[in-house]
């Protein structure tokens, strides 16, 4: 009896048994399942949310394009070019007066520019000759635009994707030395690995590396950081199922996208295609051997060997990582011996990750909320086209900081926080070239677009197109500069006064807008009317309110730089309004632009009258208060522009115009205190500095049919004829040609003998 009972006891325990192990087994398969359904979710759907890449217009390589050798080597500098024989991407050589460059090629919306290598002949300012290896139609060669910022999604990633086969020579061959000798013979867990960190955290609370690189994988890619023993057992378990589903080709494609290796900022470094680019400004590529061993290294703790803040522990690693390749046979003893030898060639300040211009991304951030759809811009790996010009952005940078720091020198106290903006733009199109929000870091503050300040006599190119457009007024009308003085609404009497303190008596028209006198332009602009004024600056795109008062025609109205730039971009462009953007192109994820909201030129000036205000607004360059600026710049250069100064000293301005370039530069306290400074000696100098670093063109605005050039009487206002005392030759509106002669045109003078005798003698001298 006993017996049976015992033999119960035993068949109900292993019963019991039973039931536990199955219930076990069918718990375990249930977990199991689930987390095969997390593995394969995340695997074969989106991995990654990819942050949009912003980059800045392509350098046009083309036969007769204005750029000097240094030019081009600039933009090579930039793009992290090698010096040395071309034999591969990314690679430029000099060869007494001529280059050679060995492009990387890109994808572009328009189609692909392969790699090819390039032979480039100047002829001083201009890029004679331009032959390559691959056939070219279009006779214009593009280098790959630099990567100027990104816009990067909510989890602060950033990676550059890359596919297996881009991985250069070693970097497979050193990660599996290194990190997992037995990747390819494993079925994702390495028993003896995985033993050892359970034995470490059962008896000392704290886990031990020896994972594969499949269980690191699953580590950075589904599980969290903590350090406990379930995250360890879901590791393994994960793993396994990953390695069941996928080749092992896939899971260490995945892996070279995924493993962190920096950090810049609050965003991670992930994945080798962008920390290629993060420590050395190249692509994956082009590294070599001890570059590619120095990520390998960073693999096991990329904050511990962090090579620019602990480099000799990171250049310890890295030689580890090359003796792995030698003891596994994948490299010799002589190229790893070389290696092994070479510094860790490092960038000093990383680019990859770092917004280059933070200020003109911010306002191509801007410009993407209002011109595109915001179900676009979700989308992932947006590839954004802008129009910015390194090469101008730089000289911007460099004439905008050397000229602050001179002037912040010479002021004193008064100048110890100056701040100031500036813009370049192209004055055919409106491209946003260029852009300054301030001096010193970016803190968020774009001055260039929202510092909204007194604009002073820039206003007074709008007064004098008023005056030009009623029909009343051309360039050599007599106007008084004498001293006014106008009643307020309030009774009070507002006496504007010159700058200089002086009244210059009657001065022609062109004469008192290039020397910015405020007695004529008040007096000329209350008899076109304010409202009359105010409906001009309306018609270019003004859009907030203006105060019917006098004092607007001499500058009381707050603008940012950015409202200066369309004003002055209006007369640049003959009439035509074009906004300021800074956006060409933006194409998703499979290379596809994105619709957008189409910005429309449009004609809100007369050309005829545009043309004879920028006639004045050149002699200003020539004779008036800019006339610094034809003294530092070639004699030949035909420009136009106009300088601003606000009351008590606070703002100084200057907008001005080449053929090619249109700036605006804004100088001030951000406090609105005084400056002392004039916008002939604050802002125009970083114009002129920017203008000499780069290669302006001269002004050549098409001339109207309705527009005649005839002499006339500086004083008068008379028609005249050449020779004549203060004869000037200046172009006329046809409906505003004066129909009376001066005395000396009428043969009244000698000086109209000599003219006819100079005439001629041309004719003779021709024949």
């Amino acid at each position: 009896m006993t017996a049976l009972r015992s033999r119960g006891f035993i068949l109900t325990t292993l019963l019991i048994l039973l039931v536990l192990v199955l219930v076990a087994a069918l718990g375990l398969g249930l977990y199991m399942l689930r987390l095969d359904g997390v593995v394969r979710e995340k695997f074969e759907g989106k991995r990654w949310a990819i942050p949009a890449r912003v980059y800045a217009r392509p350098l046009e390589l083309y036969a007769g394009a204005p750029m000097t050798s240094q030019d081009v080597l600039d933009e090579l500098r930039l793009l992290h070019y090698r010096q040395q024989a071309p034999t591969s991407a990314g690679s430029w050589q000099r060869q007494g007066s001529e280059i050679l460059v060995h492009t990387r090629g890109f994808t572009f919306g328009d189609g692909v520019e392969r790699p090819q290598v390039l032979r480039l002949r100047f002829a001083g300012s201009l890029l004679a000759d331009v032959a390559s290896t691959e056939k070219n139609d279009r006779g214009v060669v593009r280098l790959e635009p630099l990567v100027i910022g990104g816009i990067y999604p909510r989890l602060n990633e950033d990676r550059i994707l890359m596919q297996l086969t881009e991985a250069p020579p070693y970097l497979v061959d050193a990660l599996l030395a290194t990190e997992d000798r037995s990747f390819y013979r494993h079925h994702g867990i390495s028993l003896r690995g995985t033993a050892r960190a359970l034995w470490v955290n059962l008896t000392t609370g704290r886990t031990q590396g020896g994972s594969t690189l499949t269980q690191q994988l699953v580590k950075n890619f589904y599980l969290s950081s903590e350090r406990t023993l379930s995250r360890k057992l879901n590791e393994a378990l994960m793993a396994f199922l990953l390695e069941l589903h996928y080749s092992k080709d896939e899971i260490l494609e995945t892996y070279l996208n995924e493993v962190a290796l920096g950090q810049s900022g609050s965003r991670s470094v992930n994945g080798f295609g962008l920390a290629a680019q993060f420590y050395f400004g190249r692509p994956i590529a082009e590294l070599e051997l001890h570059q590619v061993a120095l990520l390998v290294a960073m693999v096991q703790g990329p904050s511990y060997y962090n090579p620019r803040r602990n480099p000799k522990r990171a250049l310890a690693r890295r030689n580890l990582v090359i003796d792995n390749l030698e003891r596994a046979g994948k490299v010799g003893a002589e190229p790893a011996a070389l290696a092994r030898k070479k510094p860790l060639g490092i960038l000093a300040q990383p680019t990859a990750t770092t917004a280059l211009y933070p200020a003109f991304l911010d306002f191509v951030r801007r410009q993407l909320r209002v011109e595109y759809k915001g179900g676009d811009l979700a989308s992932d790996g947006l590839r954004i086209f802008t129009t910015l010009d390194p090469r101008v952005q730089n000289a911007a940078q460099s004439a905008f900081q050397s000229t602050l720091a001179r002037l912040k020198k010479g002021g004193g106290r008064r100048l110890g926080k100056l701040q100031g903006a500036m813009l370049v733009s192209n004055p055919e199109n409106g491209e946003l070239l260029a852009l300054i929000g301030g001096r010193g870091e970016f803190t968020g503050y774009n001055r260039a677009l929202d510092a909204r300040r007194q604009i002073g006599s820039l206003v007074k190119p709008a007064v004098y197109l008023t005056a030009l457009d009623s029909g009343r007024y051309n360039l050599v009308t007599p106007l008084d500069d004498a001293p006014v003085e106008l009643a307020s609404a309030g009774g009070k009497t507002w006496a504007p006064t010159n700058d200089d303190g002086t009244s210059h008596g009657v001065v022609p028209l062109y004469h008192a807008l290039s020397h910015s006198y405020n007695q004529a332009t008040i007096r000329m602009g209350m008899e076109v009317g304010v409202p009359a004024v105010i409906t001009t600056l309306k018609r270019m795109g003004v859009k907030q309110d203006l105060a019917n008062y006098p004092s607007l025609m001499l500058g009381a109205v707050n603008m940012a730089p950015i409202d200066v730039l369309s004003l002055f971009q209006v007369y640049a462009g003959g009439g035509f309004r074009t906004p300021p953007r800074s956006i060409r192109e933006v194409l998703d994820a499979q290379g596809r632009p994105l619709s957008r909201y189409g910005l429309a030129v449009e004609q809100v000036a007369d050309p005829a009258s545009v043309y004879l205000l920028n006639f004045a607004l050149q002699q200003t360059m020539r004779s008036g208060t800019a006339a610094a600026a034809g003294q530092q710049l070639p004699p030949d250069l035909v420009m136009a522009g106009k300088t601003g100064t606000t009351n008590d000293l606070r703002d100084a301005w200057f907008a001005g115009y080449t053929g090619n370039y249109l700036g605006v530069v804004w100088v001030g306290n951000d406090d609105n205190s005084s400056t002392g400074l004039f916008g002939a000696s604050g802002a125009l100098p970083v114009w002129v500095g920017t203008m000499q670093r780069l290669h302006p063109v001269s002004l050549n605005q098409a001339q109207p049919e309705n527009i005649q050039w005839e002499w006339a009487d500086s004083r008068s206002g008379l028609r005249s004829v050449e020779g004549c005392p203060d004869a000037v030759f200046v172009p006329f509106r046809a409906d505003t040609l004066p129909q009376e002669w001066s005395p000396c045109a009428q043969g009244g003078l000698p000086g109209a003998v000599e003219a006819v005798n100079k005439t001629l003698q041309r004719v003779i001298d021709w024949f």
